[in-house]
């Protein structure tokens, strides 16, 4: 009897050691999962802040990436980027052209032309890819045309300067009036005028940034208006207007959607009354430099 007692209490007590034992058990698990779960949660928190902290680096990368130092090289039809430099270097804000300097980039002027040469505007061409490429064309070609006779004091020193054929642009030999009055002017848009320039003092400045099918647009807007208001070239006001004679010689180009006056309102600061007296200024050919 007595080493059944004693049997039965030791079977009690392994027992009560078990349930003890399985109950302590899973109270040392979620512990474990608690602490696994606040390191994948400190974990989740460092990369959020990481990559949080790397947007906010690249931002500024993204948007230097995207935005174009210049929009010479944008087109994917023709890149002007070559004659821009040409023309930042050697012509000032105020339209004057450093020949000189013009001439020890000849290589560099010759190079652009032969790419011109090499790449004219077909059918599949946009109307802004065929003026920014024929008007930085006609000016490129007046530059040399200047620099094949330098020194001279006006483009009228040149014999037959606008008949002159001395460049090929495909497999044709062209010359500066082909270009302006059977393309250019052909397109339609009068404010070609206010672009090309024939070298000489009283011709609208040659621009130092190169044109572009980008920004046509808003170019020939900025030169006729910036044209207009120079009262070394017109002399504008309500009831008087004294004009550049490229009003005269191409008048029919400026009314095609009206007359002159209406044309001029929609580029002048001064609005222009329709009974205002008309005179046109003397053409000064001194050399633009």
């Amino acid at each position: 009897m007595k080493h059944l007692l004693v049997i039965t209490l030791f079977l009690f007590l392994s027992a009560c050691s078990g349930t003890k034992e399985i109950i302590e058990k899973p109270n040392t698990e979620p512990q474990v999962a608690e602490k696994s779960e606040q390191v994948v949660t400190k974990q989740t928190a460092q990369t959020k802040t990481n990559s949080k902290s790397t947007a906010t680096t690249k931002i500024p990368e993204q948007t230097e990436t995207v935005k174009p130092e210049t929009p010479y090289e944008v087109s994917n039809t023709f890149n002007h980027t070559s004659w821009n430099t040409l023309l930042q270097k050697h012509v000032s804000q105020q339209g004057n052209v450093n020949y000189k300097g013009f001439k020890t980039d000849r290589k560099a002027l010759t190079g652009y032309i032969t790419k011109l040469g090499n790449h004219v505007p077909d059918n599949t061409w946009l109307k802004e890819d065929k003026l920014a490429y024929w008007i930085n064309t006609y000016n490129a070609l007046t530059v040399d045309l200047i620099l094949r006779h330098y020194p001279i004091n006006t483009i009228k020193d040149i014999k037959d300067p606008w008949d002159q054929r001395y460049w090929k642009l495909g497999d044709k030999w062209y010359n500066l009036n082909e270009i302006e009055h059977d393309i250019l002017r052909k397109m339609n848009d009068p404010r070609i005028h206010f672009a090309i320039v024939c070298a000489s003092f009283s011709c609208p400045k040659l621009q130092n940034k190169a044109f572009t099918s980008q920004t046509i647009n808003s170019q020939l807007n900025a030169a006729t208006k910036t044209f207009l208001s120079d009262p070394t070239r017109n002399e504008i006001s309500k009831n008087n207007i004294k004009l550049s004679k490229i009003f005269q010689w191409f008048a029919k180009d400026f009314k095609q959607h009206g007359s002159l006056i209406d044309f001029l309102n929609i580029h002048s600061a001064i609005t222009i009354s329709a009974k205002a007296k008309k005179s046109y200024k003397d053409y000064n050919w001194d050399l633009n430099e």
